[in-house]
């Protein structure tokens, strides 16, 4: 990749407009959970190290382009603090002069750029004004990078750009799971349905080796291929599309991976009363919740032969038990294959991340994405625009 990193700068005396991720849940004006704030703190330090001051710039909720008070950045500047153990400069109207005059070793928080409608029309005018704050562009939210807004894109081409440290650790490990991945490659697909995903599963049949498909749009396949999958959540109306994709899979030596056996119910309760049948005999009055013990061992065998895992979304409905053993079961497999040096394994999108975290499997991962959107349009192909901006 052609994108440079905080160790191909010289930071020295530098301001260092350093895009972030704090979109953080906040309730009664506190952060509720730090964990974005965090992931930040080696960026921000290592600016520092190196001789420059960070400004950082980041959104907070959708304000429309207006002012908000209920969506400023102030109210997370006691989190940041914490996290970073020092005070920070919370700046709501910035100019160059009053940047330039604090003392080097600051840390300078610039409040919600989307308080400005030029923010997210990525404006000409809002671009030249944040690139005049600072001498180099820093971005560090992978999360924000498949939107071109001013403080993602606009202001990388103004500016000398570079990928800090969370944002070089997202795209390495992207690079290994679909760039060039050692093979064989599989990909676990699961969510409810098969619409939200097409272009998805279009990109990854002529990339991957071995696709699983789980969750409800498992039983959208199961529909198409003529089986009577109940009162299960099926996008009937896909079965074309379906049918095309399980084609496209077969032309281009893509193993598909559909469930053989289910786990059924007749109402979705926490420990409702559930049982497993063939994947060709869910009851007329049942719906089909998980995916089966058998289909686990079998994507578990399959798992067993591979190099790299690319994980998006639930196999099953795993917000309540029993129905996500699946979702455990091969989770828990995959971070035990990583830990042991066999599988490079990479997660996210969606309810991957609870569904890793529920699973106690998330630390094992190689790598899990806390990015929603740009993880998921990094899966179907597309070129993020404050990933490209920076050289990549």
């Amino acid at each position: 990749m052609g994108w440079k990193t905080l160790d191909d700068m010289n930071l020295d005396g530098k301001r260092v407009l350093t895009r972030v991720d704090l979109n953080v849940p906040v309730e009664n004006g506190k952060v509720t959970d730090a964990t974005r704030i965090e992931r930040i703190v080696p960026t921000v330090r290592d600016i520092l190290k190196g001789g420059g001051t960070p400004i950082l710039l980041a959104h907070f909720g959708r304000p429309r382009g207006k002012p908000d008070p209920g969506l400023s950045l102030r109210q997370v500047v006691p989190a940041l603090e914490r996290a970073l153990g020092r005070e920070v400069t919370f700046v709501e109207r910035p100019n160059p002069r009053d940047l330039a005059a604090l003392p080097a070793d600051s840390v300078v928080l610039v409040e919600n750029t989307r308080f400005s409608p030029e923010e997210e029309a990525n404006g000409d005018a809002m671009a030249d004004f944040l690139a005049s704050l600072g001498d180099l562009y820093c971005n560090d939210a992978f999360s924000a990078a498949h939107r071109a807004h001013a403080s993602t894109e606009g202001i990388a081409r103004r500016l000398p750009a570079f990928a800090g440290r969370l944002m070089a650790e997202e795209l390495r490990a992207l690079e290994a799971a679909l760039g060039k991945p050692d093979r064989p490659l599989m990909a676990v697909v699961g969510g409810a349905k098969v619409s939200t995903k097409l272009d998805l599963l279009a990109n990854l049949v002529r990339k991957v080796n071995h696709l699983v498909i789980g969750g409800g749009m498992a039983n959208t396949f199961l529909a198409a291929q003529g089986l009577d999958v109940g009162k299960s959540l099926a996008e009937h109306d896909m079965a074309d599309t379906a049918r095309q994709i399980l084609t496209d899979a077969d032309e281009a030596g893509c193993g598909i991976i559909l469930p053989h056996d289910v786990v059924v119910a007749r109402e979705f309760r926490a420990g409702a009363e559930s049982q497993t049948v063939a994947a060709t005999a869910c009851p007329p009055d049942a719906m089909i919740l998980d995916t089966g013990p058998d289909s686990v061992r079998r994507i578990v065998r399959t798992m067993d032969g591979c190099r790299t895992l690319v994980w998006n979304g639930p196999l099953g409905a795993f917000e309540i038990a029993p129905f996500d053993a699946a979702t455990n079961a091969a989770a828990s497999h995959a971070a035990e294959r990583t830990r042991d040096g066999r599988l490079v394994s990479v997660a996210g999108g969606g309810d991957t991340v609870s569904a890793l975290n529920r699973a106690g499997a998330a630390e094992g991962f190689t790598y899990v994405s806390s990015a929603g959107g740009a993880f998921l349009e990094w899966m179907e192909g597309k070129t993020l625009p404050g990933v490209a901006a920076l050289g990549g």
